[in-house]
């Protein structure tokens, strides 16, 4: 067993770590994919007119990694182990926490945007082909070289309140602020892409608007990457790194979704 008291075992662990996040943003990936297979079509249309071996693959690879972190589940402390009890909340206390987070996102807004920057011109050649000009033109982007995004001070309530799920502002690639981009260390094509999606959505919702649908979904799934507005970026994120990524328009994507009522 690998100790942190051992120099080589610690150059492991944090090699590990940074394997396992990148195993983790590929599950959520194919999570959110797998979400909007939920979402639109039944177990018993699947089972009898999917492809055979496309299904078969699927399943077994599924089974696979059930078991695989299962085992590893199996040992980990009963003390580390986390609950997620059902939480309910008001519509006086939904609407209390929409604000909240409202306000968050504005005044993050306000404070990155001085020292953002526009993006460069070869960023723009990259995302030409799935975003319009306009907003290429408008989205600023921070790079916290050495630094992370800390959680929102009203985590901790949330928290207290029974939402263990919250997703970890550190462990993030980027968040978007409205129209300003902030990326925990450094610019990644994917991590921008994602980004922008966001950025397209608040365009498309309005921050009220998107505050309001991200909130009520999270309360109800308890999982920020199943939230729709959230599966949507992921998706669309894997679609975008696909090797020769066909070209397609995220507005047009973001407005389909909203005019179906599926956020």
């Amino acid at each position: 067993m690998y100790s942190w008291d051992n120099p080589d075992d610690r150059l492991t662990i944090m090699q590990m770590n940074t394997d396992l996040r990148s195993a983790q943003l590929e599950l959520l990936s194919a999570h959110c994919s797998t979400h909007q297979l939920r979402l639109r079509y039944s177990p018993e249309n699947l089972a009898r007119f999917a492809e055979r071996e496309v299904l078969r693959k699927s399943v077994q690879t599924a089974n696979a990694l059930h078991e695989y972190y299962t085992s590893i589940n199996l040992e980990i402390p009963a003390q580390d182990a986390v609950s997620n009890p059902g939480v309910s909340l008001s519509e006086a206390q939904l609407r209390e926490t929409i604000d909240r987070v409202s306000s968050y996102l504005r005044q993050h807004r306000e404070h990155f945007l001085p020292s953002a920057s526009p993006l460069t011109p070869p960023r723009k050649a990259v995302m030409w082909p799935y975003f319009f000009p306009e907003l290429l033109d408008r989205v600023r982007v921070v790079e916290l070289y050495g630094e992370r995004l800390p959680n929102p001070p009203f985590f901790e309530e949330a928290k207290a309140l029974g939402f263990t799920n919250l997703p970890e502002l550190r462990h993030m690639d980027s968040l978007t602020f409205v129209d300003v981009i902030v990326f925990n260390e450094r610019l990644t094509e994917r991590a921008l892409f994602h980004g922008l999606v966001h950025a397209v959505q608040f365009q498309a919702l309005g921050l009220e608007r998107y505050t309001d649908l991200f909130v009520r979904a999270f309360v109800n799934t308890r999982l920020h990457f199943t939230v729709p507005l959230e599966a949507q970026a992921f998706a669309l994120e894997s679609r975008f790194a696909r090797p020769r990524s066909e070209r397609f328009s995220v507005e047009d994507l973001v407005r389909l979704w909203a005019k179906q009522g599926r956020y």
